[in-house]
């Protein structure tokens, strides 16, 4: 039978019968000198190069700048990784060995011999080792006997429950070298272009991710087919690193954690300018987007959460507590508060939409292990809203959403964004016809509106469709931002009305949209993506005033009280430092305007300007000027 197989833009056949591995059907076709291919998928779904091709007619071949041969990549290494560190601890017992979005890693029992940094270079060179050689992956499909007894004389008890666990015609083991591993794949042909490899960390991790379990040994790691690509992906983390955004949060005195609170963000005076000028310049916009702002209770009855599902769903990560006798929980969400409001009164559907916000502020539990900064805390406030509406009016307000969602982006610098569909999951409640007329309204907003998405099939909420945001930041790290999604059941679960055109109740559809999704974990990104660099608009402390000396101090006051007034941030330093010294902690606070006082601008009423973002310097600018030079730069996006 005729195959045809795609690379590059190019297009080659070759005949090959139904068991003829596919890289046997690549050494005929004469692929362009120096390609080396990974992995191809047939339909969607990952083939392997050792492979038959099988009933398989077209087959787009892939490599290392595609997502799924990084997946075979790095799964493959985690194999030779897990074999290498076999090598050194042979009483380890695996686990769990995945590829992740940068690397792999393996989840391993050390028992009383635990592996450690000293540890890592001649694990690497042992992988490298065995790389070189190459060691071919070969798939052997094998009974569930088979497999337990191979693990039982191990006495390895994480692969002995996976098994347990698996169809008796589902269990493959994979065989490289002298290792054996119990694994579904898919897998390279063999470890030949893997050629770097680095151990990036060691963390706990329990088994199956609960804590009732032991506790095991997780090893980071990540390879390439190049030695320069790895060189190139730790100046990567030391980047990264430079602009963690819990050392700028204590370098730019913002926010901090302690032990009173785990996981509860504690805001300093500059960290609460911030959170204020960002959430000042959200409610301005949605204010003008026709938006009204609510404030719901933090504690509601706890009947209210049964009511809303998230009891049932949700309630190991709640907070509870009694008052007067009766069980309340503190809300982890700001929707059931929304409905509250939208029922306290009959509704027409001449109100509607009715879009409702509120910067909530919600506890949710989270284990102390995943705790990271503002990334995951267990106080946050949602940048919240609930739209009310009629299902005449879900697409125009999908398209109005859309644009407002572009609007906040870009003016954070945003500009590389990823959008996904998500569509109807296999358990889901509402009708067919409401599901298709939702997705159909989802989708043509989106091609209204000019976006490229991609559809994520069967992984919609249960209650609707939604659309996902994703930015990339300055560094290309994506993150999970925005959410649009369309929600039947509150509605239903709440009783929410109201009336029609022909005087008939009817039900409203909830849209739930998030676009910063909470504001601390915003900040974070934000600080990662500027390293700290904030724009004007925006930065904590805008002017800092330094006074050459004690003398001074009192027009320092002066020009302090002229911005203050202007509605400017702005902080005086009166340290008995000098000035070289006043001067390079401003820098290193990243305020983007310092402004020098000294006997001759106190005399002529100016201030000497140091511009950190233009990196000039202005001499005798009148104090009236300067004021207004800053108001102007300090606008806003609109």
């Amino acid at each position: 039978m005729q195959r045809i197989l795609h690379w590059a833009g190019q297009t080659f056949s070759s005949e090959a019968s139904p068991e003829e591995p596919l890289y046997k059907v690549l050494e005929r076709v004469g692929l362009p000198a120096g390609t080396e291919i990974l992995t191809a998928t047939t339909n969607g779904s990952i083939h392997e190069l050792q492979a038959p091709v099988g009933d398989h007619v077209e087959f787009q071949l892939l490599g290392w700048d595609s997502p799924e041969g990084k997946y075979v990549f790095w799964h493959s290494s985690a194999h030779i990784l897990a074999e290498a560190i076999l090598s050194f601890f042979p009483k380890a017992k695996l686990s769990i060995g995945p590829p992740i979005e940068n690397g792999f890693y393996y989840d391993i029992d050390f028992g009383d011999t635990p592996i450690s940094p000293e540890d890592f270079e001649r694990i690497e060179q042992k992988f490298l080792e065995l790389a070189a050689q190459p060691e071919y992956f070969v798939r052997k499909k094998v009974s569930k006997e088979e497999a337990l007894s191979y693990y039982q004389q191990r006495e390895n008890p994480y692969k002995i429950e996976l098994i347990q666990e698996l169809p008796p015609d589902d269990i493959t083991f994979y065989e490289s070298g002298n290792f054996v591993d119990l694994c579904k794949g898919p897998h390279l042909w063999h470890s030949g272009p893997i050629r770097a490899v680095k151990i990036l960390s060691l963390a706990g991790a329990y088994w199956r991710g609960d804590s009732r379990n032991p506790q095991l040994t997780r090893v980071y790691a990540i390879s390439f087919p190049e030695k320069a690509l790895l060189e190139e992906y730790l100046h990567f983390l030391e980047e990264a690193a430079r602009r963690d955004h819990r050392n700028l949060g204590k370098q730019l005195d913002l926010f901090s954690f302690h032990e009173e609170g785990p996981g509860f963000p504690f805001w300093h005076p500059k960290g609460m300018r911030l959170l204020t000028a960002l959430q000042d310049w959200m409610r301005a916009k949605l204010l003008r987007s026709g938006y009204e702002e609510i404030r719901t209770p933090i504690i509601l009855t706890q009947r209210l959460w049964e009511q809303s599902g998230h009891y049932e769903n949700y309630r190991e990560n709640m907070y509870f507590t009694t008052i007067d006798e009766e069980p309340y929980a503190v809300k982890p969400m700001n929707c059931p508060g929304s409905t509250i409001i939208y029922r306290s009164r009959l509704r027409s559907y001449r109100e509607l939409p009715l879009r409702l916000f509120e910067f909530g502020l919600v506890h949710r539990h989270e284990l102390s292990g995943v705790l990271t900064g503002l990334f995951r805390v267990r106080a946050f406030t949602q940048d919240d809203a609930h739209i009310y509406c009629t299902p005449e009016q879900i697409e125009p307000e999908i398209t109005a959403l859309l644009q407002l969602v572009n609007e906040v982006y870009e003016a954070f610098g945003f500009s590389q964004r990823e959008i996904y569909l998500s569509t109807r999951p296999e358990k889901y409640i509402g009708s067919l016809e409401l599901w298709s007329q939702a997705e159909s309204a989802l989708e043509a907003a989106l091609r209204k509106s000019g976006f490229t998405f991609q559809i994520n099939p069967g992984e919609g909420a249960f209650y609707g469709p939604k659309i996902d945001f994703v930015v990339r930041d300055s560094l290309r790290r994506r993150w999970q931002l925005g959410t649009i999604q369309l929600d039947f059941s509150m509605p239903r679960r709440f009783g929410l009305e109201y009336i029609g055109p022909d005087g008939q109740p009817s039900t409203p559809v909830m849209i739930h949209r998030a676009i910063l999704g909470s504001f601390e974990r915003f900040i974070g990104v934000l600080l990662e993506h500027t390293a700290g660099e904030l724009p004007l608009w925006l930065s904590p402390i805008q002017v800092k005033v330094l006074p050459v000396s004690e003398k001074f101090y009192a027009y320092a006051d002066e020009v302090g009280k002229a911005l203050a007034q202007a509605g400017i941030r702005w902080a005086v330093d009166k340290t008995d430092e000098k000035l070289g010294k006043k001067i390079r902690e401003a820098e290193q606070e990243k305020v983007p305007l310092i402004w020098v006082v000294g006997a001759k601008e106190a005399e002529s009423g100016t201030v000497s300007i140091r511009d950190r973002r233009t990196r000039t310097q202005s001499e005798g600018v009148p104090l009236a000027q300067a004021v207004q030079d800053v108001l102007q730069a300090s606008q806003p996006p609109i």
